[in-house]
Order: C-alpha cells, then structure tokens, then sequence
C-alpha cells in the first residue's frame, strides 16, 4: 500500500469531520488531531493543541457530534478536564474539575494526580459524563464535563472492600480506574476496571457493586481465586452485543458471555512463543466475534516491549478460539510498547485500525489488519488514539 499522504492544516483551525474519521491522538507533549478524506489515504494535522501538557485521554461524544473532553496535565498546574463544544475550535476548562474532598483534620486525605480515562453516559443522558483517575477513584459529570462529584458508592463498595488488599503490587504509572463501560440498553448498567483491583460491575449507576473476577488469573498474587485483586489492562463490550465482555489482562486475554459470570482465557489459543500478555484490546463494530491484540512481552522482566522484538496484531474471528498473526507493514524488527488506549477502530468499511506507539509513530490499517502503513511518525509518547466520526 502507498504510504499516507499528511499535510498540515493552521494551528488555529482544528479539521473537522467530513467524509473520512477524525483520529484524536494523545501524546506527552500534547494534542494531535488527524482527519483523512473518504478513502483514509489522505490526512491533514491540526495542532498539537495544550502543547507540552500530557493528554492521558481525548474522546469525542458521539451523542451530539460537538462535544470533545480531554484528560490533561500540567506539571505546574496538575490535572485537569478540557472541554470544546465545537468539535475542537476551541477549549474551556472544567470549572470544577475531579477532585477528592478534604481530609477531616488529623487524616490522610488522597489527591487526583491525573484523570486517566473518560466515557460518555448513556443516550439518556445527554450530559452524563464518566471518568477514571489515579489513584483510584471514579467520577460523574451531568452538565457536559464541566463539573465533576465523585461517585461515593464506588469507593465504598470497591475501595471498601473487605478482602481489597493493600499487597497490590504497584503499576508503574500510578494505579489507574479505566475501561469505564455503560450498557447501550441501560444507563444505569456500568462496568469499571482497575489496575490493579480487578473488575466491577454496578447495576443502579454506581450506588452499588460486585466483583465480576471469576476465572480471572492473579499470578502475581499470593491469594489465588481472590474476588478482587486482579489486573486488568483493558476492558471493552460489543456495542451490538453488550452481553460479550472482552478483557486483556496482566495475565491474559479473556471473553465473557452475560449473565455468565466466569471469564474464560482465550488468550490460550494464542501461540505459546508469542503468549497472551499485552495492554489493548479493540472489537469490530459490526463482527462479534472479531477482536485484535497487541501482544507484549510478558517475560518475568516485563520488558514491555514485542515479543522477541518482532511486532504484531493478533486478531480472532471466531470468539478467541484461533488468533491470526497480522504484520504486514509493520518493522520488522522494533522493541514497541503499546498503551492500553492507543490502540482503536472506527466504523467504515472495511474497518480501520490506529496502532500507536509509545516512541511516536503510529500505523494505520484500511483493511482490518491485513496491511499496515505509517500514519504519522517522531510524535511524542502516545498515550490514547480515538475516533471521532466519520459523520
């Protein structure tokens, strides 16, 4: 395939949605923002937008079109949520950002040291927003992102509870909430997933929850069969069919069919060489029973990086049962880490998939994997890669 072609547009005039996706990329230095016209050959660069800030996540709400929030962090300001109602033209700060309440005199308060993931609420709620931080903690926005309360019933019943164990061992950025999932059929209905803490699911928007961590594995753990304790890297549900749950884990790759509650690993078809360690996880739009990987080297070093330097996306399409190597494209030789948003699908067809790098470079499939090609190259750390569109 033909390299993509990338020009840039001002730096003061954001592209918009137009006949192809919108890629929102967040980097350590900043927000990129890519559009390509309808065959995703061509791309124009707006930005980097909030340059030299860390953009931990951007998403795009797909329930109005206009909407972008984006998970940002100063290291003179700290963290903070940045808000455009005009699909990035412009941007306004969160007048009340996500924030833990004081400490009472005399206790060890806890501080947000940066928002790690952001979801839209159900189409019932147009202004409900989700957001994950580190330490954990999960928030709530009702008017559009502008003002965040903590969601107290998850820190009772997650943080609260009675066999969470304080020998978690530490995740190299700081634990983190994530993979904030809401059921396209009920508002109410909320997944949430925490490395490390394992995975929870709330059925009366968040007042209460329940581990949903059977048969998940804990290697790294002296308790084996913990109800929590567990380390998820990320999870996604089928937005057609949101009774499949799929989960790359620390230990593992996994699917779940509701109202079952015992995850099965799937990640075990993978080849042994290769192993079924990695951070994202992204499903076909359309096809249930598609999913792609990421694979990273999950030796007793954790290296992070390809397996024996060899870079790849493993993609199923029969429900984790086979997994098909996909490279073509890709350097044949690289020590790539992949983070576990920078990894994501938009919903043409053929589908596309945006594969992002933390030394900078992203690729890019128009045909589901089969080929890749760079998008663009010598960014920033990345950190998160969205979709925003097409409209």
């Amino acid at each position: 395939m033909p390299p993509a072609t990338v020009s840039s547009a001002p730096a003061s005039v954001v592209a918009q949605v137009k006949a192809g996706p919108t890629l929102l990329v967040g980097s350590r230095k900043g927000l990129f923002i890519y559009t390509s016209d309808a065959e995703r050959r061509t791309w124009t660069l707006a930005g980097p937008h909030f340059l030299g800030q860390v953009i931990h996540h951007v998403v795009a709400d797909a329930r109005d079109g206009r909407t972008w929030l984006a998970a940002v962090s100063s290291g003179h300001l700290g963290p903070t949520i940045m808000r455009s109602s005009d699909a990035g033209k412009t941007w306004s700060e969160a007048a009340r950002p996500p924030a833990f309440p004081k400490a009472a005199e005399g206790e060890d308060g806890r501080a947000v040291k940066f928002t790690c993931w952001l979801t839209p609420g159900h189409t019932s709620e147009p202004g409900r927003w989700y957001a994950g931080v580190s330490p954990h903690g999960l928030f709530s926005s009702g008017d559009g992102g502008m003002t965040w309360e903590e969601v107290v019933g998850f820190t009772r019943a997650v943080l609260g509870h009675p066999e969470w164990s304080k020998s978690f061992f530490e995740v190299p950025e700081g634990a983190m909430t994530h993979s904030i999932l809401v059921d396209p059929r009920d508002g109410a209905h909320l997944y949430v997933s925490l490395s490390v803490g394992g995975t929870f699911e709330s059925r009366d928007a968040g007042t209460t929850w329940s581990p949903l961590n059977r048969g998940v594995d804990s290697d790294f753990s002296p308790v084996k069969d913990a109800p929590v304790g567990q380390d998820p890297h990320c999870t996604v549900l089928h937005p057609r069919m949101p009774d499949r749950l799929w989960q790359q884990n620390h230990c593992g790759i996994y699917r779940l069919d509701r109202p079952g509650e015992t995850w099965t690993r799937v990640g075990l078809a993978m080849p042994k060489e290769v192993g079924d360690i990695g951070f994202p996880i992204v499903v076909h739009p359309r096809a249930v029973d598609t999913a792609w990987v990421v694979p990273m080297d999950g030796t007793s070093a954790w290296p992070r990086t390809s397996p024996a330097g060899r870079p790849a996306v493993y993609r199923t399409a029969d429900a984790g049962s086979t997994w098909q190597r996909q490279d073509v494209g890709l350097p044949p030789q690289a020590w790539l880490t992949v983070k576990r948003q920078a990894f994501c699908a938009d919903d043409c067809d053929p589908v596309g998939l945006y594969l992002g790098s933390t030394s900078g470079t992203i690729w890019y499939s128009r045909d589901e994997g089969a080929h890749w090609e760079i998008l663009a190259q010598h960014l920033p750390h990345l950190f998160s890669l969205t979709i925003a569109g097409p409209a």
